[in-house]
Formats: structure tokens, sequence, C-alpha cells
């Protein structure tokens, strides 16, 4: 157990979450004081819609969020309605496609979704709401936002951020819009301080330019301390980022992803992950993973299994977290059919291909992935392993009214036929 005085802060150490604090006594401080008075801190997260779900990338800020909800304190989300007409350029080698109104409607709907997985939304006091920066920036005018605001920032400053630095490093054209997102996010941090008397900012390290941006504004502009504090983005062994399945996202909506292949993802994590998973995606007491995390061999299967389990019952809910088990008990390890695999329904099989099929269930997002497989053996109908790459279905396929597709040793699927 670390010795910081607030609960939240000793959560975030002991279970992997912390990588960096504007202040950390001062933030420390000021939870452990509304902690004792009982009177709850005000943190909020942000997130653009630039598209209609969440995924596993994103859980990290959003389970540090709602720890910090179960430790008695207010969350706000904040959906970036204004900027996500500019885009973010942090990790960005180019400018953002602009979204038309009815899309980022939709994706603010998708949002809202994804968030309530996580935190409880409502009218209590510490009832998480949702905001939309929009409200507040649509009838801004430009030159009382340079006079207010732009005074407040350096440019010579503002060129040393990584979002931009690194751009300019690499020799990747930024436009003037991008260069502003920092400004904007600032101005969100005061805004929400304004309003709600929100003095945190919660989110990824890669945001960590775009946070200092809100406390040196809200230091400058209004005498006030605000606080930034980010967590490490989670890779795997290899380095990559927690939340891709082979360049697919692992989305946290159910009409994005099932919850079966979102068991699944979890269930397949390297061994050496296993530990980390269960400090950042569930919330199993720390006791009762520092039991599993030590776990060898075969015993080390059943922890995955719980692991798979806990994450999305927290996503998904109790009984898709049982069906998505028990769909997962009965293909490996009963040798059957479980009922949550994910499956096309299909009238006829005239002209459809095993390109066709991979691509349309999910597993590849292009016919050309879904050759490479081939040619590496990688998928197989009703236990066959094709060779063909120009390989299209027939009645002979059909078994009980559904074929069985395979890709490697993990994903299983159905192509049901009705009539």
């Amino acid at each position: 157990m670390s010795n910081f005085k607030s609960q939240f802060l000793n959560i975030m150490v002991e279970r992997g979450f912390y990588n960096q604090c504007t202040n950390e006594n001062g933030f420390d401080q000021y939870l452990y004081e509304c902690e004792q008075k009982g009177t709850p801190a005000v943190g909020y997260l942000g997130s653009d819609p630039t598209g209609d779900s969440l995924h596993v990338g994103h859980i990290v800020p959003l389970m540090m969020l709602r720890w910090f909800q179960k430790c008695g304190h207010k969350p706000i989300t904040l959906v970036g309605g204004a900027t996500a007409r500019i885009g973010d350029p942090s990790g960005k080698d180019k400018l953002r496609p602009f979204l038309d109104e009815e899309t980022l409607k939709n994706n603010i709907v998708g949002l809202k979704k994804s968030f309530s997985k996580f935190l409880k939304f409502g009218s209590g006091a510490t009832d998480a709401v949702m905001v939309d920066n929009w409200d507040w920036f649509k009838d801004i005018n430009y030159l009382a936002f340079l006079r207010d605001i732009g005074t407040c920032y350096s440019v010579n400053r503002m060129l040393t951020m990584d979002s931009v630095k690194s751009r300019l490093d690499r020799e990747q054209p930024m436009s003037f819009l991008e260069f502003n997102y920092m400004l904007l996010q600032g101005y969100d941090f005061c805004e929400l301080y304004q309003k709600y008397n929100c003095r945190a900012q919660i989110a990824g390290s890669d945001q960590w330019g775009n946070i200092t941006s809100g406390t040196e504004l809200g230091r400058r502009k209004y005498d006030v301390e605000l606080f930034g504090f980010t967590s490490p983005i989670i890779t795997d062994s290899s380095g990559k980022k927690m939340g891709k399945s082979e360049g697919n996202a692992v989305w946290i909506n159910d009409e994005k992803l099932s919850s079966y292949d979102y068991f699944q993802y979890f269930r397949n994590i390297d061994d050496s992950e296993v530990g980390k998973c269960l400090r950042i995606y569930t919330d199993l007491p720390i006791d009762e993973i520092k039991r599993l995390e030590v776990l060898q061999d075969k015993e080390l299967n059943e922890a995955k299994k719980i692991l798979a389990y806990e994450a999305t019952k927290i996503c998904r809910g109790e009984q898709e977290a049982a069906n998505a088990r028990e769909t997962a008990i009965k293909t490996f390890e009963q040798g059957q059919l479980g009922s949550d695999l994910p499956f096309i329904n299909k009238q006829s099989l005239d002209n459809f291909s095993i390109l066709d099929a991979v691509v349309e269930i999910g597993w590849c997002a292009s016919k050309g992935e879904v050759r490479r497989l081939i040619k590496q053996g990688g998928i197989k109908v009703n236990d066959q392993t094709i060779t063909d790459e120009n390989y299209h279905f027939s009645s002979t396929d059909v078994h009980d009214n559904q074929i069985k597709i395979a890709q490697g040793k993990k994903k299983f699927g159905l192509i049901k036929i009705s009539a």
C-alpha cells in the first residue's frame, strides 16, 4: 500500500493506474479533505465523439473514473461535440476527417452508452453527469476568445508540447486549426471548474499537454489550482496498445462486438498480461488478484477465465458474462457449438465465398487479410483447413442448417441458413 492520505490515489497506485500528476501532494490533500468532509471531489474525463463506441483501449481512464466514483467522488464525462470538429492532434500524423452533424449526434449517443456501462449516472451527489462542450463553444465570439484566452498562452511553450513537437520533428504538416486544440481543451477544464467546481482531469498519458494547458489557464485566469492525473498507455508484452485485435478495435458497445468476442479477447491475452489486466479491467479485490496472478500453467487458465468473466460482467452485465462463459466452455472444453458464438444469417449460399464470410463475421477487415490467413492455413470450414482462396460454399457444407467456420484455434463462428 502506498502512503497517500486519499483512498483514491492509494487505489490508483496499487492497481497500476498511476502515471503522472501535476501536483501529487496537492491532489492528494484535495481528495483527502473531500473524503474527510464527505463532500465529493469533482473530476472529468473527456472523449471526442469521433466514433459511436469506445473500445478497450479507452477503458483505462474510464476505470479510473469508476474508482473515483466508488471513492465517493463525482465524475463528469465530457463529449467533445465542438473539439471533434477540429480533431486532437495528439499521436496523429494528419488532420482528422470532418464529421457531419448527424454522425456527431449518433456518435454522442454511442459514447453515452459506453460511459453508462462503467459509471452510475443520475442526479445524486456522486452520480455521473455528461456534458457536451458544443454547448459553450457554439456561441463563442472568436475575437473575445482570442483576447480573453489566447493571451494566456505562450506560442513558445505550445511548440514544446509533444502533440505539436512530434509532428514538426517528423516534418508532418499541422494546421492552425489543430494547433488551437489545446486552447479549447484548456478552456473546457476551466468551464467545468466554473460550472461544477471540477478541479481534476483524468486521462491517458498522451493527453498530458492538453491537460497542463487547462491547469495553466486555471492558474492564470482564475487563480485556482486544477489537477491533472494520467494513466500509462497500456500495452501488451509486444508493445502493442491494448484493445486492438489484429487491427480491429475491441468495442465496448454490444452492437459493435458480441459479448462472447469481448469475453474471448480477455480469455486469450498473453500469460504475462493476466495480473495487469486483473488490476485494471476488473473490480476484484487486490488480495484475490495477488492470489490469481501468481498461478502457473493450467491453473493460470483458470485465472484467465475469471479475468474474462469479471471484465465482461462490468461491460456487458452479469447475464451476458455468464452466457459468454458457457459458450466458451461448450466450444473449447466440451466440443459443442455454444449458443453465443458469432454468426451470419444467410438465406442462400449462391456466390457466397469464404472471403465474404470471414469479413462479414468481423474477423478480418479486408479480403486481402483473409487470403493471407488462408495461405497460412488459418481458416477452416467444418474443421477442414481451406487452401483455396476462391472457395465458395455449397449445400454439401450445410449440417443441421448451419456451417461451422474457424480462424485459428480460438475463433469459431457459424453461418446459419434460414429458409
